[in-house]
């Protein structure tokens, strides 16, 4: 998976907001990039630390957009960092 930083410069502002304003958006913008990912060959660890990236860049930059994204938001700032492997590991299986 591309480095979120880079991806998000590299998105518009509207991609972006059509990604994060709807959940079913962003699990299917997320399961999109899981299934390239397994056509690439990764393997679920693999995926798993891409979701994480991903997931750390959205708690750090992006401020949630719907209900759904709050409670994630929620509990990954205060998982450690073993349970953020977890939850990430539960979003790969959530988008397949």
């Amino acid at each position: 998976m591309a480095d979120p930083k880079k991806a998000a410069a590299n998105m518009g502002e509207d991609k972006k907001d059509d990604i994060m304003q709807n959940y079913e958006s962003f699990k299917n913008y997320l399961g999109d990039k899981v299934h390239k990912g397994e056509k690439l060959g990764m393997d679920d660890e693999q995926l798993t630390k891409g979701a994480k990236r991903v997931a750390d860049y959205l708690a750090e930059y992006e401020q949630p957009r719907n209900r759904e994204e709050k409670v994630l938001n929620e509990l990954w700032n205060v998982a450690n960092e073993e349970e953020r492997k977890h939850m990430a590991h539960v979003l790969v299986k959530l988008t397949k």
